[in-house]
């Protein structure tokens, strides 16, 4: 099995993906959008996961490779390819599949929690609540035909799945110490307090409490996921 991760930012990388992939002898490559936006071929690839990052799906004017880069997922989602997208993944994936990304009307970042809309296989093994780490300002329609699997009080669109092979996750069970370091030191700047944002004491605080648990999701998904 390979997986091949395109990487917008330095600071956003895989996380614990790296090490679920290591302790099943898959092997990986990247695509690091910050360095050359160069994609493989399709053909290449079993399972194409897409991290997160600052930008916005809509910002092609800015962002010259997210034309090509949305290309390819088609094309992956075309081929069958098992196509997992985080964060800002996850929002490429929706609009891959035809759903509108747009700007929420309120940022979520912090340890909030999370609920399972759907007992799919996929879900199974996570509790009907459990909290995880976010840091996201847009959100994203359903996309037509995928069964939505999770959402929160801020955020009504947190996951789907989309025939059995494509997943987005808006929020981050990938998350480890170093991954949460590099968001933190890269866009403390959206941490001003409201609502749903927490502040970098409050983070860094709760992150003790969960960061434990996020592996284990991360993992129960993904082992699911691929077996699907």
């Amino acid at each position: 099995m390979h997986i091949h991760f395109i990487q917008h930012v330095p600071f956003e990388c895989p996380g614990s993906i790296i090490s679920w992939a290591a302790k099943n002898n898959y092997s990986i490559s990247f695509t690091k959008i910050f360095e050359m936006a160069e994609f493989p071929s399709i053909a290449s690839l079993d399972i194409l996961v897409i991290m997160g990052g600052p930008m916005g799906v809509y910002e092609e004017d800015k962002y010259a490779w997210l034309k090509k880069e949305k290309l390819f997922i088609k094309e992956a989602i075309k081929e069958n390819k098992k196509v997992l997208g985080i964060c800002l993944g996850s929002q490429l994936v929706a609009e891959a599949l035809g759903a509108k990304v747009f700007p929420h009307t309120i940022k979520e970042i912090g340890w909030w929690p999370v609920q399972k809309i759907n007992d799919h296989l996929l879900t199974m093994d996570l509790r009907a609540t459990f909290t995880s780490f976010h840091w996201h300002g847009d959100t994203f329609d359903l996309p037509p035909g995928a069964t939505q699997l999770f959402r929160t009080q801020a955020c009504e669109q947190q996951g789907f799945i989309y025939n059995n092979r494509v997943a987005g996750l808006q929020f981050h069970m990938e998350i480890e110490e170093n991954l949460l370091e590099g968001m933190i030191e890269n866009e403390k700047e959206e941490l001003v307090k409201a609502k749903y944002v927490q502040t970098e004491e409050e983070i860094i605080q709760l992150g003790a409490e969960y960061m434990g648990l996020q592996k284990k999701y991360m993992q129960q998904f993904l082992e699911a996921f691929v077996t699907l």
